[in-house]
């Protein structure tokens, strides 16, 4: 059985943080309602202004996208994790005792047939979710799964209504915490992972009632999700993939008797989940030289050697459906992953060794709209580079060792 509740709550500093302005349009006139600001105005802007979050030991850094200005400088106590909430505008910052919303300033309001851009001040709101130890954050189908390791809850929020600074969501619990993941599907389906504080054994599907439509526990160590192109979500194994499409899981199992993919990314765009590949089961921290790609039609799962080692922060997805590497060289490795051929090395950074301990600064990429941004902590440094031309298109300097990167749209 799974313990279910709905809330609604509203956030006064949210509310006071953002200001949406009204602009008439010609001769039309809006009758939108929009939260007013008693702290920093909004400005319009010629075009979507895109930002980047990167945390550090002591708060959060809010950059520029396109210049790597840094507009804000948010003091936060703790260690934290960063996720974008995939509305263009807030990221989930992941704190002891919870999910918060940090609002990046930035955003986009539709008007009719066009848009207006505005920008305000960074603020970090007061609008949070679930309790303590925060785990992963998954967008998917127009919601977002948030999941508590602490105590097994589910927080489904609506992206569109984090805009208006009235969070609706819905959560429900289950039988025992774990360090687990959900992914929620439009049919209102819920996919979630099977455990509890010592082990984790496989997924179950969870229908509109969170009452269990079918389970799998076939993966053992079962650990991260991606989704690919119509909606196929994989879920990571010690020994493989489970592959779920509908109702359906499939399992594909790994060549070697360990072979850990615990980290994937996915594409809309396309069929192959890329996902890191470890296969030393007594290593105290396997630095890989090969990763995964799985096809998620025919279950095939090839391994690839990268030539050089990479960390769980290395993985990403480029334009097309590429799959985006980088490396401990300091190189971006692009490959198309269809046929596993690379296609480009582009020099990004310098060299590096992935620390012993995950929460330590180490480099992060995140790709968006075919620009990968690059953190690089030992030299405090951002760097932009174009997947498009494959060349570096700009470069930052920064106050702190960074420690995670996200970005959102604007």
């Amino acid at each position: 059985m799974f313990a279910q509740r709905t809330k609604l709550t509203r956030s006064l500093a949210f509310l006071t943080a953002a200001s949406f302005a009204l602009v008439a349009c010609g001769s039309e006139d809006s009758s939108e309602s929009a939260p007013a600001s008693s702290s920093a105005a909004a400005v319009e802007q010629q075009s979507a202004t895109p930002r980047l979050a990167l945390s550090y030991d002591g708060g959060i850094l809010v950059l520029d996208a396109e210049s790597l200005e840094q507009v804000a400088d948010l003091p936060i106590d703790g260690f934290i994790r960063l996720n974008s909430a995939d509305n263009g505008r807030n990221v989930f910052v992941s704190e002891s005792d919870g999910f918060r919303v940090l609002d990046m300033g930035t955003w986009t309001r539709q008007h009719g047939d066009h848009g207006h851009y505005y920008t305000t001040t960074p603020a970090l709101t007061d609008m949070t979710f679930g309790g303590e130890e925060p785990g992963h954050v998954v967008p998917h189908d127009s919601r977002i799964a948030l999941f508590t390791d602490g105590t097994g809850q589910v927080d489904i929020v609506e992206p569109a209504e984090l805009l208006r600074g009235n969070p609706a969501s819905t959560s429900f619990t289950l039988p025992e915490p774990h360090h687990g993941v959900a992914v929620f599907r439009e049919d209102g389906t819920v996919v979630v992972t099977v455990g509890n504080e010592e082990s984790r054994s496989g997924i179950a599907i969870l229908d509109p009632e969170r009452k269990e439509i079918v389970r799998n526990d076939q993966c053992p160590g079962v650990h991260g999700e991606a989704a690919g192109a119509g909606g196929v979500l994989a879920f990571g194994c010690e020994d493989g993939l489970l592959i779920v499409n509908g109702n359906d899981i499939r399992k594909v199992e790994s060549p070697d008797e360990y072979g850990r993919i615990g980290n994937q990314a996915g594409s809309e765009e396309s069929p192959i989940i890329l996902g890191d590949y470890k296969s030393d089961p007594d290593a105290e921290l396997e630095r890989p030289t090969r990763f995964s790609l799985t096809d998620t039609r025919t279950g095939q799962l090839r391994l690839v050697d990268l030539g050089t080692s990479y960390s769980f922060r290395s993985i990403e997805r480029g334009p097309g459906g590429s799959a985006v590497i980088l490396g401990t060289d300091g190189a971006l490795h692009v490959f198309d992953a269809d046929t596993a051929a690379k296609t480009a090395t582009i020099p990004a950074i310098g060299a590096w060794t992935e620390p012993d301990e995950w929460q330590s600064p180490m480099p992060n990429v995140v790709v968006q709209e075919g620009i990968a941004y690059v953190s690089d902590p030992a030299a405090k440094k951002i760097v932009a580079v174009d997947l498009n031309k494959n060349e570096k298109v700009g470069e930052a300097d920064l106050p702190h060792e960074t420690i995670e990167l996200a970005a959102v749209t604007g």
